[in-house]
């Protein structure tokens, strides 16, 4: 079904863009076949692909909300309109940025009558859900509830924790991926020459475009604003210079329209690896400088910053490990706030765990503990669990001689109960051999004396 009739408007109050509205708003998908990426959410027979069926067979079944969840520039809006309009009914926008509870309401009370006076139902959706205060969510509450309003709303935060559990539990939540390059490219590539967005007048280099999906992160609203200002530039450029030819965007236009230099960093290709390779070996070397450098790096050439994230965060435990056990709350923290802030203000936390973890103690026993240990179990070294270390709760556990002996740490000096712990087939191995670096010096004296407690304790004294 095309949005729009024969007059250029639609059937539900939705005016055609016009020739001025930002390149995104022009390119907004008409029909299902439009809509980039998502794939997984437009299977045929999956609920939002029923909730979009022309046919009406499945508008019975049409849940009372639903809730759009994923990033910035995934679709949200642009399935909010196709559920509305592919179903018949009357579509309104409400921002949760500017809308209170008595606009709220006003929609409510219009969709009533809507409803009473002619049949017509009522699509409601709320951009940014999750800044709706929960008076302005419960205002919402009896209209779902009683089908006056059909509630689609889009949010970039997790529902579970910004969303009132009654309205979650009446809403069919649906989440939405980041687009891939590919899905990016040929939104651009339909940009540039769909008569609604740049009808072939610009061309772009190659060089160009990968910067652009460098850029745009996954985000079609974002590709298609830095697509619009370079275009622009290159238009100008073109008119003034009064060439035959096409207008064409080059990287030095690209770069010159969004005040971003282009970073030499290939996200799918070798530099991709060596630049991160080079991040991590910095930290672990513990040169703040250019850890901090690479991170920029990549950064400005638009790298996931969860992957970021991740890659941090696996350093404060293989590279700094016990020698500053903070380092991982600090990487973690960071993560979180990667989640909750999104670029570009993530960009400091990151650069704190960066900080933390290259100037922090190095260790990674612990890293070589774990694999050992695990090597060890792979090659069949495992025994049997010692009797006394054996589950005695469950009836007759006892009798069979489950935990029958086990010494309670907290009954002896030190909490330190002197018994075997390994199976047999292991006894006496050692997995973990602390360092004398930074906190490591601390757990190497503190098992130095808890290691000679747990292989004798003929001096100990506990539960007979």
């Amino acid at each position: 079904m095309d949005l729009f009739d024969s007059t250029g408007s639609t059937s539900a109050g939705l005016p055609e863009p016009s020739p001025t509205a930002p390149l995104a708003v022009r390119m907004r998908p008409r029909t299902v076949e439009e809509v980039t990426g998502q794939t997984h959410l437009l299977q045929p027979g999956s609920p939002l692909r029923r909730l979009l069926d022309t046919s009406g067979e499945y508008q019975r079944a049409m849940p009372g909300s639903v809730m759009l969840w994923g990033p910035p520039g995934t679709g949200k809006t642009t399935l909010a309109y196709l559920i509305a309009l592919n179903s018949g009914r009357f579509f309104v926008e409400l921002s949760a940025v500017t809308a209170g509870v008595k606009d709220v309401r006003a929609v409510i009370d219009d969709a009533r009558r809507r409803l009473t006076s002619g049949g017509q139902e009522t699509v409601l959706f709320i951009d940014e859900v999750h800044r709706f205060s929960k008076s302005q969510q419960d205002a919402l509450l009896p209209s779902v509830e009683n089908r006056w309003i059909t509630l689609v709303a889009a949010t970039t935060e997790n529902p579970s924790f910004s969303v009132i559990s009654p309205l979650l539990s009446r809403s069919l939540l649906l989440t939405l991926k980041p687009l891939d390059d590919d899905d990016i490219a040929g939104l651009v590539d339909r940009a540039l020459t769909d008569s609604r967005g740049l009808a072939g007048e610009v061309l772009i280099d190659a060089e160009a475009k990968l910067h652009l999906l460098r850029l745009a992160g996954g985000d079609a609203r974002k590709a298609l604003t830095i697509l619009e200002a370079a275009a622009g530039a290159a238009l100008d450029r073109h008119r003034s210079q009064e060439h035959s030819s096409q207008a064409r965007v080059d990287l030095t236009t690209m770069e010159q329209a969004i005040d971003v230099a282009a970073v030499r960093y290939d996200k799918d290709g070798d530099q991709h690896y060596d630049v991160i390779s080079a991040f991590i070996k910095s930290m672990r070397g513990s040169d703040v400088q250019a850890a901090l450098h690479y991170l920029a790096r990549m950064i400005v050439a638009g790298e996931d910053p969860r992957f970021i994230a991740r890659r941090i965060v696996i350093s404060a435990s293989e590279d700094v490990g016990m020698a500053d056990p903070s380092a991982l709350q600090v990487a973690t923290a960071a993560a979180q706030a990667v989640q909750l802030l999104g670029m570009p203000e993530a960009r400091y936390a990151l650069a704190q765990a960066v900080v933390h973890i290259a100037t922090a103690p190095k260790s990674n026993r612990a890293h070589d503990a774990i694999n050992a240990a695990i090597a060890d179990v792979q090659s069949g070294k495992i025994g049997v669990v010692p009797e006394h270390l054996r589950d005695g709760h469950y009836s007759g556990a006892q009798k069979l001689g489950h935990a029958v002996g086990y010494k309670y740490a907290h009954d002896y000096p030190h909490a330190i109960a002197p018994q075997q712990y390994l199976p047999d087939v292991l006894a006496g191995y050692e997995y973990y051999h602390p360092s004398d670096r930074g906190f490591e010096r601390n757990v190497t004296q503190r098992m130095d004396a808890i290691t000679p407690i747990l292989r004798d304790g003929s001096s100990m004294t506990g539960r007979p």
